[in-house]
């Protein structure tokens, strides 16, 4: 299932948590060679992490980790604003409407129904929050993922050659786009909008921070 989850409420969560940090230091440091830092716990966690983000989660039936993507307001601070503006001549981007997507993870040996559950999840929370698009930073790995997943991106810019190439780009799902991936995934549009539903019952909502970034 779907997990929708503050950083200030992963303690309630902590096998998800440590197996989704744990995922992510072996998909970026490990496999793809990021100059990520990963803790003495294996687990890889940056600045961006204490920001209290919003993290959309695929939770595994044993409760671990299957697949994530990490979302912060762009009224904030942003991985794309701090860190790559030159990639978008040096246009910054802030909006309400749009969030940035970050660290987009997949569990060793995931299948395609974990990519088409996250892109639901982010379907669902942008229709939640009523945004109109997601910005990321995108490498040149990554591209072949997204058109799998059918959400190649709108490019505003992209700087390097081969490997060393990455992109800025922005993404939208408008209400066509669930039905696919909801086949995809195997569920129904009830069942998906109840994992959203499920998380803010629980009181799993953002804090004041956040709040006041968003307004």
């Amino acid at each position: 299932m779907l997990r929708y989850l503050y950083a200030c409420d992963l303690a309630h969560f902590p096998r998800l948590s440590r197996s989704m940090f744990a995922d992510r230091a072996d998909q970026f440091g490990r496999r793809l060679g990021w100059a990520v830092t990963v803790n003495p716990a294996g687990e890889e966690r940056d600045q961006y992490d204490a920001l209290n983000p919003l993290y959309v989660i695929w939770e595994r039936p044993d409760g671990l980790h299957g697949g994530s993507m990490r979302f912060l307001p762009t009224t904030g601070r942003t991985m794309v604003n701090e860190h790559f503006s030159h990639v978008n001549d040096g246009h910054r981007i802030e909006s309400p409407f749009i969030w940035e997507c970050t660290r987009f993870c997949l569990a060793p040996g995931a299948d395609s129904r974990v990519s088409a559950a996250l892109a639901l999840g982010a379907g669902e929370l942008m229709a939640e929050m009523k945004l109109a698009h997601y910005v990321g930073v995108f490498d040149s790995r990554m591209e072949r993922i997204y058109r799998l997943m059918g959400l190649e991106p709108a490019v505003l810019g992209r700087r390097g050659e081969g490997r060393d190439r990455v992109g800025v780009g922005l993404w939208s799902m408008d209400e066509a786009a669930f039905a696919p991936t909801l086949a995809k995934v195997g569920v129904d549009r009830a069942t998906s909008r109840a994992w959203l539903r499920s998380s803010l019952l629980l009181g799993l909502r953002p804090s004041q921070d956040v709040l006041d970034q968003t307004a």
